[in-house]
């Protein structure tokens, strides 16, 4: 199973009033363990840098100005995406921003079901606590020490890691995917342990057998065996 992990910074917070979105980051998952495989983008804009948004992720105009613009990459991030489930930290936010990006760029959109928001799995699962990603790292235990300002590739690594705590820890099928990779590779996923046709040869010689016997009944009544 192919799950992508996404994250994404913007101008703002509603691409209604103009804003865009200015970075994009994605790490790919497969049967809940990461490949090694990331997606990672920044893009131009085309407007200024509010400075609230600049104080979150330190992405300026200057830096962005020669950067892609999104219809230019468009098509490269949704060819890595495909119809893998996306996993998105607060998913209603960045689907609306990738989803505005792609109608101005005359694309499909995106369906809300490919999205699985990881904020709606904290709050079911931890009701009345704090579910920020910060505060689900300090809950896990992650380390987060590196995200001194906000960074779609960054946040998107962390995310998969508290994304596979929240869905028991990082081998959460507990090893049952080798079986089901040895039945798609031919294997018998129907194997049980029977007994042995031909009992293994004793190892101990006769005279080994004879001095543990002599050992067990010179113990004393009260050992305990």
């Amino acid at each position: 199973m192919r799950e992508i992990v996404l994250d994404t910074e913007t101008t703002g917070l509603d691409p209604n009033t103009g804003d865009r979105i200015v970075e994009i980051g994605a790490v790919e998952l497969f049967n809940h363990m990461p490949t090694g495989k990331t997606y990672h983008q920044y893009i131009n804009p085309q407007r200024d840098m509010p400075a609230g948004a600049f104080a979150v992720h330190g992405l300026s105009m200057e830096f962005l100005s020669d950067k892609p613009v999104f219809a230019d990459i468009a098509a490269a991030f949704i060819e890595f995406v495909g119809d893998s489930k996306m996993v998105i930290h607060n998913a209603s936010f960045d689907m609306k921003f990738l989803n505005a990006e792609l109608t101005w760029c005359k694309k499909a959109k995106l369906p809300m079901a490919q999205a699985l928001d990881t904020l709606e799995i904290a709050r079911r699962k931890y009701p009345g606590a704090q579910n920020s990603l910060d505060a689900l790292c300090r809950r896990f235990g992650i380390d987060n020490s590196a995200r001194t300002l906000h960074g779609a590739l960054l946040d998107s690594e962390i995310l998969a890691e508290v994304y596979l705590e929240l869905i028991g820890g990082r081998q959460p099928d507990f090893m049952l995917s080798v079986v089901s990779n040895n039945a798609e590779n031919g294997g018998n996923s129907d194997f049980r342990s029977t007994r042995r046709v031909n009992p293994l040869p004793k190892r101990l010689t006769e005279t080994e057998i004879a001095t543990h016997d002599a050992f067990v009944k010179d113990l004393d009544g009260d050992t305990i065996w």
